[in-house]
């Protein structure tokens, strides 16, 4: 019996005239998540993504790991396609669900009947297959309401196909459907989070990570690519972009005042990754920022930071708590790179005593310390690029 993977698809389902262009942009991710994996045939028919493969040398459950998180799938499972007939979906359902219905205590039949011409309705192919099942495994008793396993028969236009209950998959929107973003990526638990939460609404990702060389490590660098690299697993590749920004943040140390130079330096920051957003094509800045969480993070900093904004900053964590943030971190593989104990540039140089809510006055006043453009200019003028990918 071939075994296939059925992806089923969630708002995509409701895009109306746009629908196609989703579906194709998704197919065509799921293609290129697939490389390495086997030779597969991906097409979409009534609202899901058939994963089927060519030969046997295809690795099924790295597809199956692979497929889980691609965005735009919302459910996924692994099925085994049979004949349609009822003998051949009875048959199907018992060998192919075999070792499951032998450990189960109770189980229900679902069918959905996608192919009307087939002979036998939906209701009667549940209980068909039902009582077939009953006499192959005696140990099973049917329960409706809280059964330890469903099976499912879905009869569609070339074949059916029998499996056990979908698994949640990614969930989103195509990654390439919602244009290009940039994320401000640091070594911390929030902004490789922030980035994955704007991947499933369907933005291509490029990063742009901030260095101070000698007070950041290789090492952080390096933590920054790993964190990457298990985003990229949900977002696809990503480029990275590397600015060192050890002059600017030496300066703004010496001559700026200390209680603002956090927000100074988030100013810096926005503007370095403006104009690298403008070269990549990218129309909107992310970062990882929760309201209220640092002193930076309080409404009137952000609004300070903001003030150089000549682009959306989109900030996808702005009302999380940081518990909130684990959670995720700790669902997408984020969590036990980030705490791992290497500074960034976000964390030298950090005054005993920020100011939490500095006006925009001060902070324009403070930045006056600098020639800021000249060393900004300095900054973008050296910087390193690397493409990311899980594959």
């Amino acid at each position: 019996m071939r075994e296939v993977i059925l992806l089923k698809l969630g708002e995509i389902a409701l895009k109306g005239l746009n629908r196609k262009t989703f579906e194709d942009v998704l197919v065509k991710n799921i293609k290129r998540r697939l490389q390495g994996a086997g030779e597969f045939s991906i097409t979409s028919r009534q609202s899901t993504i058939y994963v089927e493969p060519l030969d046997g040398s295809a690795d099924m459950d790295l597809c199956e790991e692979r497929c889980r998180k691609v965005f735009g799938v919302v459910s996924y499972t692994r099925a085994g396609e049979v004949g349609k007939t009822l003998l051949e979906i009875q048959a199907g359902a018992a060998e192919y669900l075999e070792e499951t219905l032998e450990e189960a205590g109770s189980f229900k039949v679902e069918c959905k009947r996608s192919d009307k011409k087939f002979p036998y309705k939906s209701p009667e192919i549940a209980a068909e297959v039902g009582g077939y099942l009953l006499d192959r495994y005696p140990h099973l008793r049917v329960d409706v309401q809280h059964p330890d396993v469903t099976v499912w028969v879905e009869v569609r236009e070339t074949a059916a196909f029998v499996h056990a209950d979908a698994k949640p998959g990614a969930g989103g929107i195509p990654v390439g459907t919602g244009g290009r973003g940039l994320v401000l990526i640091s070594g911390g638990l929030d902004s490789p989070v922030a980035a994955w939460s704007m991947a499933k609404r369907g933005l291509e990702l490029v990063a742009v990570h901030f260095a101070s060389p000698p007070y950041t490590s290789e090492l952080a660098h390096h933590k920054v690519v790993r964190l990457l690299e298990r985003v990229s697993e949900y977002a696809g590749r990503i480029k990275l972009v590397t600015v060192e920004l050890t002059h600017l943040q030496e300066e703004i140390r010496d001559r700026c005042p200390e209680d603002l130079s956090t927000v100074i330096l988030r100013r810096y920051m926005l503007r370095a990754a403006q104009k690298i957003a403008r070269e990549e094509g990218c129309l909107a800045l992310i970062t990882g920022e929760s309201l209220g969480q640092v002193a930076s993070q309080t409404l009137q900093a952000i609004a300070c930071t903001d003030a150089v904004a000549e682009m959306p900053v989109f900030r996808p964590l702005i009302g999380t708590d940081k518990a909130e943030i684990v959670k995720t971190a700790r669902q997408i593989g984020t969590f036990d790179i980030s705490i791992e104990p290497y500074e960034d540039c976000c964390t030298i140089f950090t005054p005993k005593h920020p100011r939490t809510k500095p006006t925009l006055e001060m902070v324009e006043r403070g930045e006056g310390a600098i020639d800021g453009d000249s060393l900004l200019e300095e900054a973008l003028a050296h910087v390193t690029a690397m493409h990311i990918t899980s594959l």
